[in-house]
């Protein structure tokens, strides 16, 4: 074999396994039966011309953050890329302080008592008070570390301001590494908040969907990459 034709076959073969997102799973949402749903309503739509599952808050009163999820099957994620479209509004008969609360958790526990979550305040991004604005953009972890909590003992670390329409798609990427974790949204190259703490350390599990309460959401094209 010559060495222009050893050379050429090597380059070949670096350009698939350095191709990006080629080893990417993407995450179907229509397999009803397979989707574990925890306190929420589930349902196949289209909504603004895009195949989606509506989400959709059945809670009791008073359930927190870790209340409403839909565990996404055959996922088992510690480090990598999560991707996803999404759209999150208040939903009919919602409280005045409903924001229209939706985001991904990731390394979630088999019984949904360990988590990880980053999740948008839609209404928030474009509200006419500065400060709701800077609430538009959150990271929590389950069990311990509520928004509330967050927000008390460390103002300003783990939320953050970013631009938002109630009801419209948002592309929104997470990327993971132990006990790391960034927010993009919108593709930005930069990402909108970064965390270098998260709180369940360097832990492993399903990825879920997650709202928040009087939310109507929609999700579309999940991926996972490594």
């Amino acid at each position: 074999m010559s060495i222009r034709l050893l050379i050429s076959l090597l380059v070949a073969t670096l350009s698939i396994f350095l191709a990006p997102g080629i080893h990417a799973q993407t995450v179907s949402l229509d397999a009803m039966d397979q989707l574990k749903l925890v306190n929420v309503k589930a349902e196949p739509v289209n909504f603004k011309g895009r195949k989606a599952l509506r989400v959709s808050d059945a809670a009791a009163a008073g359930t927190g953050d870790e209340g409403r999820l839909v565990i996404l099957p055959k996922t088992d994620f510690q480090d990598g890329i999560i991707e996803v479209d999404l759209a999150g509004e208040p939903g009919p008969g919602a409280g005045e302080g409903a924001r229209g609360f939706v985001g991904m958790a990731f390394r979630v526990a088999a019984d949904a008592s360990r988590f990880e979550c980053f999740y948008l305040r839609p209404t928030n991004g474009r509200a006419e008070d500065q400060v709701r604005r800077n609430h538009s953009a959150q990271y929590i972890s389950n069990p311990g570390f509520p928004w509330h909590l967050l927000r008390k003992e460390f103002p300003e670390k783990y939320e953050t301001y970013v631009d938002l329409v109630a009801g419209e798609w948002t592309k929104v990427k997470i990327e993971v590494r132990g006990e790391t974790a960034r927010l993009y949204v919108n593709g930005v190259e930069q990402p909108t908040m970064l965390v270098n703490d998260l709180k369940q350390k360097q832990s492993k599990g399903a990825i879920a969907l997650w709202i928040g309460t009087g939310t109507v959401a929609h999700f579309a094209n999940v991926r996972i990459s490594p």
